[in-house]
């Protein structure tokens, strides 16, 4: 029996694991991590003959060598012992990849992007289900790409994705959406959807992938392998690049007619989104913009992209706008929580870079009390910086970069800042300040990684729920007064009712 392994015990790598077994391997599992909730998925993939080694690296040593290596999604590509694998001829692949081979006689539709690549994935995969199609949302989003290969094979998978879905994929599917992250396509060598679709191109993940051209070709090598190409014509790097990298692409624009770069496309004209798809083609109206309830031009384009790609798979229009108009957004970006004697509380927790943190300042009514922090990102912090000097009447710093960021406020002559370290603190010190500053809305957008203090943004974002809801709900904490640091403040909060 031919042996795989699978490295990282996350819901991709466990539905990786399950796959391999159904299609005849021997398959081990690793995970350098443990925990009891680790150690219960190994009992329970014990009992379905899937070996699992916790709290150890694989090591390639000894005459029984693996002959595929499949990877989660957060293990870098570039790490030692999967160097080795390739040089000693393992095949070594990413997970999507493998569900990639199980559902290629599918139709797929591939989005990337450095940021709003899951709200598209998100309202593409709605437009696709109002038409009636089963068309499950997975990768980044949703399910994991081989729960979807799993089910299509006869089998319901049965875990939940990300946001809480807990329902069965039904066995026949008619289209695959799957959001893929650079780590994603740099593990997927054929990759290659019906429709790839790209969102928006800045500078993200260098930490990993080193350079800036490195990173681009990473994203490119999934559109050069898609059959159709749609592109955000109002990315300004994309934009750059135009018809001479991209000649056969679709582009979008939510500046009009004028500012579309090709003769064909998607763009916004009179409230309306046009479809116009060859030279000679009149344009068509779509959907009212309107229709959307998301606020800001960054949504506008992603619906856009929604749009191009629904048309291009042959969707009406009644079951776009059905959809638009029901779509309730992504949670984690913009999600509204709850609001609390008139001031909003919105989570932006998705927000892990400068550029997506900057794109939620600027989409909200002014002034605002931003909670930012966590572990901190290479990039250009300019735009955002200048955003919260423009919308922001109070920052709250939490996490390791608290330190880093105050010292660059003070850099940009921006003085209200506190350093309260922890969300606990942030939440009841940020409706001290909206009250004070009479300010609309409380916004957590990071503009940092999460790992500092949470497993991943979605955590990060539900803790950020719980507090604001829990506060709305009437618990007021006592405040405890700490030491003051050099141009901020610090607090301590004990919970109370």
């Amino acid at each position: 029996m031919s042996k795989a392994t699978v490295i990282g015990l996350g819901k991709s790598g466990v539905a990786a694991a399950r796959l391999l077994k159904r299609e005849g391997w021997e398959v081990e599992l690793s995970d350098r991590n443990t925990s009891e909730t680790l150690l219960e998925q190994q009992q329970e993939l014990a009992a379905e003959q899937i070996t699992v080694k916790l709290g150890q690296s694989l090591e390639l040593n000894g005459a029984n060598l693996p002959q595929l290596i499949v990877v989660s999604p957060g293990v870098p590509w570039d790490i030692p012992v999967l160097v080795e694998a390739r040089q000693l001829g393992i095949e070594t692949i990413g997970e999507m990849e493998l569900a990639w081979r199980n559902l290629r006689s599918l139709p797929w539709v591939g989005i990337t992007g450095t940021n709003g690549k899951t709200t598209t994935t998100a309202l593409i995969a709605a437009i696709f289900q109002a038409a009636e199609l089963n068309a499950p949302a997975c990768g980044n989003i949703g399910y994991a790409a081989c729960e979807v290969a799993l089910s299509q094979r006869g089998r319901g998978a049965e875990g939940q994705g990300s946001r809480g879905e807990g329902t069965a994929i039904q066995n026949h599917i008619d289209w695959v959406i799957a959001e893929v992250s650079s780590y994603q396509i740099e593990s997927s060598s054929s990759l290659a959807p019906r429709i790839g679709v790209w969102t928006t191109f800045t500078p993200d993940h260098l930490s990993r992938h080193k350079t800036l051209e490195n990173y681009y070709n990473i994203k490119a090598k999934l559109l050069h392998q898609s059959e159709l190409q749609v592109f955000n014509g109002d990315d300004a790097y994309l934009r750059q690049l135009g018809l001479s990298a991209w000649p056969d692409a679709y582009w979008t624009s939510v500046r009009g007619k004028d500012f579309l770069i090709s003769e064909k496309g998607f763009y916004i004209e009179d409230g309306w989104v046009v479809e116009k798809l060859t030279a000679t083609y009149a344009p068509e109206p779509i959907v009212k913009v309107s229709s959307l309830r998301m606020v800001g031009e960054h949504n506008q384009q992603n619906l856009l992209m929604a749009v191009a790609t629904a048309r291009l798979a042959g969707i009406n229009r009644d079951a776009i706008a059905l959809a638009i108009r029901e779509f309730p957004g992504v949670a984690h970006r913009l999600e509204h929580i709850c609001t609390w004697e008139g001031i909003d509380f919105i989570n932006d927790s998705k927000a892990t870079n400068y550029d997506a943190a900057e794109v939620g300042l600027a989409s909200l009514n002014s002034p605002a009390i931003l909670i930012a922090g966590g572990e901190a990102k290479a990039g250009d912090d300019t735009g955002w910086l200048a955003q919260i000097q423009t919308k922001t009447a109070a920052v709250l710093l939490i996490g390791s970069a608290a330190p880093a960021f105050a010292k660059r406020l003070q850099e940009v002559g921006y003085h209200n800042y506190h350093i309260v370290e922890t969300m606990e603190r942030a939440i009841p010190k940020s409706a001290e300040l909206a009250k004070q500053y009479q300010a609309p809305v409380v916004l957590l957008s990071p503009a940092c990684a999460s790992f500092d203090q949470y497993p991943n943004f979605e955590v990060r974002g539900d803790r950020f729920r719980h507090l604001c809801l829990a506060w709305a709900g009437g618990w007021k904490p006592a405040r405890v007064e700490l030491p003051e640091l050099e141009n901020s403040s610090q607090e301590s909060i004990v919970q109370s009712r």
